[in-house]
């Protein structure tokens, strides 16, 4: 029996891609055959980097981790919309605490019912289970030091557009 061929994506804003992310991506392409970094355009959160830039930052950081399975886009839209155009076979999330399964279980739950996806989830390893990327900008905000919250590529952009950060 030949086995099927898996392509999966991680949907998020990751503004800025945190070293959380970086654990569910690195986790992730060890389970699927293809893994693309989706990265949605949102109209309602505050952004500090464009999609634009956030793409580019990623794609930078798996470039330089050489991780070449792993494709990074930017998307608008629905994710099960554009997991139907990338003709995904799942979604990948990852989960820090019991508030995200609640919230993921019901996102998952309508996902499914919706397009038919499943949705994999991942447990982010527990030393990166506080940390997420509205903390993140909150931290940069207030000057405060984010080198051993998010990668060293993507400190350095948010060291730049944030100011002065210790690091």
């Amino acid at each position: 029996m030949d086995k099927k061929h898996v392509r999966a994506i991680f949907p998020g804003s990751f503004d800025p891609l945190t070293n959380g992310h970086l654990d569910v991506i690195e986790r992730g392409m060890k389970l699927f055959d293809e893994l693309v970094v989706a990265v949605g355009r949102s109209p309602v959160k505050n952004q500090l980097f464009t999609p634009e830039e956030r793409v580019e930052m990623i794609a930078e950081l798996l470039e330089e981790k050489n991780m070449s399975g792993v494709l990074v886009e930017s998307f608008e839209g629905l994710t099960v919309a554009y997991a139907a155009r990338k003709k995904a076979d799942v979604i990948l999330r990852g989960l820090r605490s019991l508030t995200d399964v609640q919230y993921e279980f019901q996102l998952a739950m309508t996902n499914r019912a919706v397009a038919g996806i499943e949705t994999i989830f991942i447990m982010t390893s527990e030393q990166f289970g506080f940390t997420s990327s509205t903390l993140i900008r909150e931290v940069a905000s207030l000057g405060g030091d984010l080198s051993n919250l998010i990668p060293k590529n993507i400190f350095e952009h948010v060291k730049k557009k944030s100011g002065d950060l210790r690091g």
